[in-house]
């Protein structure tokens, strides 16, 4: 069997990670710990107020609040898009994403005409950091943590993967009910109070939610329904058209390539997952994206890259975005 090392020296990789030699309090082309985070969605709330709006989604495990930012110009009766970075803690260019993506709009509206016609007539409510307990962690304990860090009755290991805790075919494939395991699936659908906050906001929010984003990383895919199950979703066709322009979008910038299609059968078997759910419950046009790279450096892309990487992940929520205005 031919066998290629991908990382070397896992160590080393975490250090040369952070290469940017920017390190103002926050910039968008470096990691930001979790503080500098939330301090930035604050200022860029107050300081673009027609724009974004800051309010809290709910509270994780720890008592650490999580933000919410809506994006886009005030209007009645406007379609929305859900986007949420950080549901696993160490996917770090997931969050860093979600945080270019608001620059984005607050920098190219008025100037860039499809951005704005998207800000004008769509809302983005944007999650810059979901699992905040699992990233805090990762930046202070174990950088390649993923789970949330809740306490399980019965075991002193922590934590439960989030994307693993929706009700959407709960625990059956792909998810593990040993609370050791990284992809345990909790005490049942939405223990978590991360998951319970996403999932209410998109509850009370149905009428007007069209779309769902949910941003990882790494393997460069772009999937949809259905992961718990290799059955085919009613709305396959259209979803694997948009994603195939969605993808032709992003790989034009780069060359970047992204393979893309249905969770099950393009990356593997996974029920409880925040796609799935969201599609059930009624949300079209749902998607997750796996953000680079495809193994060199896993999690542990390195700043580097975070410019490039979110340049081209834009061009693709514009391409869903747009089909979302013109066809929900």
């Amino acid at each position: 069997m031919p066998y290629e090392i991908m990382i070397g020296n896992v160590q080393e990789a975490v250090h040369t990670q952070r290469d940017s030699n920017i390190r103002a309090v926050h910039s968008y082309v470096k990691y930001n710990d979790l503080d500098t985070i939330n301090a930035w969605s604050a200022n860029i709330a107050a300081q673009n107020s027609g724009l974004v709006s800051r309010s809290q989604l709910g509270t994780s495990y720890e008592g650490r609040p999580i933000y919410l930012l809506k994006v886009g110009k005030s209007g009645s009766n406007k379609k929305a898009v859900v986007l949420d970075c950080g549901f696993h803690a160490r996917e770090w260019i997931s969050v860093a994403f979600c945080q270019w993506f608001v620059k984005e709009a607050v920098e190219k509206y008025g100037s860039d005409t499809q951005l704005t016609n998207l800000l004008n007539n769509l809302d983005f409510y944007v999650v810059p950091v979901l699992n905040v307990d699992g990233y805090a962690y990762t930046w202070s304990t174990n950088r390649m943590w993923r789970k949330t860090r809740s306490v399980n009755s019965g075991t002193t290991c922590i934590g439960t993967d989030p994307n693993r805790n929706f009700n959407a075919g709960w625990c059956t494939v792909g998810a593990s009910s040993r609370a050791c395991d990284d992809t345990y699936c909790g005490s049942s659908p939405e223990s978590e109070r991360e998951t319970k906050a996403l999932a209410n906001f998109i509850r009370n929010n149905l009428s007007s939610i069209k779309g769902y984003l949910t941003i990882h990383s790494y393997s460069q895919m772009l999937l949809f329904p259905y992961s718990y199950s290799y059955a085919v979703a009613k709305d396959h066709t259209e979803l694997n058209t948009v994603a195939k322009n969605a993808v032709s979008q992003l790989t034009s910038l780069y060359n970047t390539k992204y393979t893309y299609g249905a969770g099950g059968t393009t990356i593997y078997l996974a029920a409880g997952g925040s796609d799935d759910w969201a599609y059930d419950a009624g949300v079209k046009y749902s998607f997750t994206f796996e953000l680079r790279d495809t193994g060199r450096y896993g999690f542990l892309l390195p700043e580097s890259q975070i410019q490039a990487t979110s340049q081209e992940t834009i061009l693709a929520v514009r391409s869903i975005a747009t089909h979302i205005l013109n066809n929900a």
